[in-house]
């Protein structure tokens, strides 16, 4: 079957997926021997207290926030070690500044059938689709939210059919097909390679949105259609390196807006011998915008900084620093966290530039206290 016409189907199926979810989980739920055997209910609950120095006029300096994600999951055996799996996940939940509501959450968060073998695999609908060996600075951030310094572990999810071939245990080959939020389809592909050298990854995408839309977690925004293509590797030895590159290229030759990105993230991680051992890692990134109509250029540069301690079984210390070199901030993060088997209690201690340090008027900025200026967070969170 042609690839491209498989995919374009795909956007008809994932409306009729998703307009039927509630009666597929039903009657997985209501089905006694289901659940006997392969249904798993499990969930995600948290709930966290922010207390800032700098937040929005008229705001209250103290910030919650709510949430509970329950997840229901399906599990069958095939035959010739097949697997048929299904995962549906919802996150609800509130913000707080003060007592004043300012936000909810109420969203779906996965909803996926998945196929899968010894060689091959096809999932279909909402899920997490991510690559790439960068902790911080990652250059190939596309289709993920994922942060290192969320203890949650939270990761919004696109929908998408993804296949994955399994040629031997060293090749893997991805393709997709991604809807974006302009409801059109985009494609891409992957192919990694684990040899005895180290982990390459080559990556290619094409965007045919012609909407503006911001490019993964980077500064990077794109005006029209475009192009991406990247390659990542990573080498484990005596120490770690890694890097991601990336070019991401606009069909557009009219806009004076920026339309060729650049992409640079090379890292390196080291463990030194103290306690169970002190995990320091830096990251670098180089961003280069440039417009094909009017020549401008411009650079971004990033450095990321962590140190990770085990302190005993229980216990976990972790110190990030991050510099924007263009405009001299410089955000710094320490985090302490304590785990008893599903529960764990996170104290997290912020310092970030303060709102009228940057070059963004007041009512552009995010209307939340977090990453501006000092905080102190408390948060609580319950997997079951």
């Amino acid at each position: 079957m042609n690839i491209r016409f498989l995919f374009y189907k795909t956007k008809a199926s994932l409306k009729f997926f998703y307009s039927a979810r509630v009666l597929v989980f039903v009657l997985c739920i209501t089905s006694v021997n289901i659940i006997a055997q392969s249904v798993a209910l499990k969930g995600q609950m948290w709930g966290s207290l922010l207390r800032g120095d700098d937040p929005p006029i008229g705001r209250s300096n103290f910030e919650q926030k709510w949430g509970y994600i329950p997840v229901v999951s399906y599990t069958k055996d095939l035959a010739n070690n097949s697997l048929l799996d299904l995962e549906w996940a919802h996150k609800l939940g509130k913000v707080y500044a003060g007592d004043y509501s300012i936000g909810s959450l109420d969203a779906p968060y996965r909803l996926w059938f998945r196929y899968s073998s010894d060689l091959f695999e096809a999932r279909l609908g909402l899920q997490k689709i991510s690559f790439g060996p960068a902790m911080i600075l990652r250059s190939l951030s596309w289709f993920d939210t994922i942060d290192i310094k969320d203890p949650t572990g939270q990761t919004d999810a696109v929908e998408a059919l993804r296949l994955r071939v399994f040629p031997s245990n060293s090749i893997g080959l991805w393709l997709w097909s991604i809807k974006n939020e302009q409801d059109t389809l985009s494609f891409g592909g992957r192919t990694e390679l684990s040899i005895n050298a180290g982990e390459f990854g080559f990556t290619y995408h094409r965007d045919q949105s012609a909407l503006p839309q911001s490019i993964g977690q980077s500064p990077v925004y794109i005006a029209s259609a475009h192009q991406r293509i990247a390659f990542d590797y990573r080498y484990d030895g005596f120490i770690g390196l890694w890097l991601e590159t990336a070019g991401i290229f606009s069909n557009s030759k009219n806009s004076t807006q920026p339309n060729k990105f650049t992409l640079f993230t090379v890292g390196s991680d080291y463990t030194i011998p103290i306690g169970p051992g002190l995990l320091v890692m830096v990251e670098s990134m180089n961003i280069r915008e440039l417009s094909t109509v009017t020549n401008n250029a411009k650079t971004h540069n990033y450095t990321a900084f962590m140190a990770s301690l085990p302190v005993n079984m229980l216990v976990q210390l972790m110190f990030i620093t991050q510099v924007d070199w263009e405009s001299n901030n410089v955000y710094h993060f320490l985090s302490s966290g304590i785990t008893f088997d599903h529960f764990s209690i996170n104290l997290i201690l912020s310092s970030s530039p303060a709102r009228r340090e940057y070059d963004i008027a007041e009512e552009f900025l995010p209307k939340t206290t977090s990453g501006f200026g000092k905080g102190i967070q408390l948060m609580l969170i319950y997997n079951h």
